[in-house]
């Protein structure tokens, strides 16, 4: 009887000390599933704190990239522990490598639906900012605007020499970007009303091809205004300048959605890394200082088939 109480009470003593212990643990932040996101969220002035985990990875658009790479960086500076790799390679391998597992993110000038091989249907859509294109050209053309009629006979080599559209006398040389960019994609379907190409230089990268039309001369391509300045000059089209004004209700058309999507809803980092990127604190600031719209301003929604509405 006695062996029977003393192993009673060791029993009880390690039940309250269990309790006990249990009470003292900070409680983990919550797991309850929160509501789908909508594609175009509202911004949220308080992200909650990330969580512990693997690395995310963000990879694709280079257009976007300049943002994503800046928030990355202020998030990190807030989130002790917290790991965000951001990559480019263009909106094709974006939404290939985060359809496939490869990376936590994919960021995209264009819709999923508008990829061949993507399955949209199992990711989800965050749409972080607008963006506009533009044609951009060595300073030493001599114009600044060009109709859509003109752009599209430079585009498809059927003007050869700036001085038929009024520039100087110097031969027109075109810098594309590769088949898996976003950017050529939206370029294409809104300046160039669907147009193939002619055979120029062909890159990767944003920077580069900045960088290449400022050192050709006769160069024309094109880029997100988050990569436009004094080196490259912007053409207008049809007399409208790519600015924020004209861009939100639509008056200057070439202009994309910045997305990043997930493989399902997003968790853990990728989840409070993604709020932190809706904030307040982000949107009104960091996109508007990068060249960006927050979504939130735009007066019009534009569709995966490209149709316009408005708000």
């Amino acid at each position: 009887m006695k062996k029977f109480s003393t192993a009673l009470f060791g029993c009880v003593l390690s039940v309250g000390l269990l309790l006990a212990g249990c009470g003292n643990t900070p409680a983990p932040a919550s797991q309850e599933s929160a509501p789908a996101q909508s594609a175009t969220p509202a911004p949220t002035p308080a992200p909650e704190p990330a969580k512990a985990g693997a690395p995310v990875t963000a990879v694709g658009s280079t257009a976007l990239q300049p943002l994503v790479e800046q928030a990355a960086k202020d998030f990190m500076a807030k989130n002790a522990g917290a790991q965000i790799q951001v990559q480019g390679g263009g909106s094709g391998t974006g939404l290939s490598q985060v359809a496939n597992g490869a990376a936590t993110i994919g960021n995209s000038d264009i819709f999923a639906e508008e990829k061949k091989g993507i399955p949209a249907n199992e990711l989800v859509d965050h749409k972080v900012a607008v963006v506009g294109m533009v044609a951009a050209v060595s300073p030493k053309v001599g114009i600044d605007n060009l109709t859509k009629q003109q752009l599209i006979d430079i585009f498809t080599g059927k003007i050869k020499n700036w001085k038929e559209v009024g520039g100087a006398d110097m031969k027109v040389t075109l810098v594309n970007r590769a088949k898996s960019s976003g950017t050529r994609a939206v370029f294409k379907k809104f300046a160039l009303d669907g147009n193939e190409e002619a055979e120029g230089i062909t890159e990767d990268a944003s920077g580069t091809v900045r960088k290449i039309i400022n050192e050709t001369p006769g160069a024309i391509g094109y880029l997100a205004l988050s990569y436009i300045d004094d080196s490259v000059k912007a053409l207008k089209l049809d007399g409208v300048e790519a600015k924020k004004e004209t861009i939100v209700d639509n008056k200057y058309p070439v202009w994309a959605y910045e997305h990043m999507y997930t493989k399902g809803e997003a968790t853990d980092t990728a989840k409070s890394f993604l709020d932190f990127i809706l904030s307040d604190e982000v949107q009104q600031k960091t996109v508007t200082d990068l060249g960006f719209i927050p979504v939130t301003e735009m007066k019009v929604e534009r569709d995966a088939e490209g149709k316009v509405t408005q708000k």
